[in-house]
């Protein structure tokens, strides 16, 4: 397997190699020399798990609790933003005149924004509102305060934290949707009209074409860009980091901020950014692979 791999390797992928291990090593000589950086690899281990001394196990600190807040918000984001983005993408197809420029104009709102801009807007004139609205912030307290909170906390982590989490699931969702109602729009364009045409002979109405018909095929093409939307969603999770929302990228700053360990860090979170992204990415491939060979 490894003589196979290795049998692969064009010398372009040697030169490529050796370039970036040359900038790892000029990088690391200049914050460990010209910048006289202390590294402090140590810590970081004591900030991923943590020795409870009341249960006697170890359990998530800093760092591995972010990364779990990220996944949840990842997963929460990605349903709503499917539901909403398929909508929007239904829409954009629509023979009305009036829902169809709606959905473009949210469409091309979002897309032509900054993301940091567009979660402020929703953040402070949506998100915050629905929260007080629904009254979730003393829903959330109650729930904290009560023993029977096992399974709320499985799925929504810390309760008292909940009212922040369901703002930047909405604020988060908002933003992709936009994104994935263009992949949506694309799938559904994809069908050709005779398809259309031969639903409309047997007398099939719009709406059971686009249910029976349309979506099925549609949504089977825009696997592959759904999955790398998913990918980008975990990324772009980072950014709720400026509402609050206490997922790696926030606990991330805390740390630095406390242990002045900026390096060691900011890589840590990189990895596990890499990480679950990359998993993610070969996950989706092997899924794409097999769907191709049925």
């Amino acid at each position: 397997m490894i003589s196979r791999t290795l049998k692969r390797f064009h010398w372009l992928d040697v030169l490529i190699l050796v370039v970036l291990a040359a900038f790892v090593a000029i990088v690391w000589y200049r914050i460990d020399g010209a910048l006289n950086y202390k590294w402090r690899w140590e810590i970081i281990p004591n900030y991923i798990l943590r020795w409870n001394e009341e249960t006697q196990s170890w359990v998530p600190n800093i760092l591995l609790q972010g990364v779990i807040t990220t996944l949840r918000v990842s997963v929460y984001a990605s349903v709503l933003a499917i539901v909403l983005g398929t909508l929007l993408g239904i829409a954009r197809c629509s023979t009305n005149l009036a829902i169809r420029m709606l959905a473009r104009t949210y469409l091309e709102f979002l897309r032509n924004i900054p993301p940091v801009v567009v979660i402020f807007i929703f953040y402070f004139f949506l998100s915050e509102q629905l929260v007080v609205a629904f009254n979730i912030e003393s829903w959330a307290r109650a729930i904290a305060r009560s023993e029977d909170k096992a399974a709320w906390e499985f799925f929504f982590g810390d309760m008292r934290r909940f009212p922040s989490l369901v703002s930047g699931v909405i604020v988060l969702a908002l933003f992709e949707s936009a994104f994935v109602g263009e992949i949506v729009r694309a799938g559904i364009q994809s069908i050709g009209k005779g398809q259309h045409e031969a639903a409309q002979s047997i007398g099939m109405s719009r709406i059971d074409q686009m249910r029976f018909i349309v979506l099925p095929q549609a949504m089977k093409k825009v696997v592959p860009p759904m999955a790398n939307q998913f990918i980008s969603l975990i990324k772009d999770s980072s950014i709720i980091s400026l509402i609050s929302v206490q997922e790696l990228t926030f606990k991330t700053v805390e740390l630095v901020a406390s242990t002045r360990a900026i390096f060691e860090a900011w890589i840590t979170t990189a990895a596990f950014y890499f990480l679950i992204c990359f998993v993610l990415s070969m996950l989706f491939r092997r899924l794409e692979y097999q769907a191709d060979t049925r």
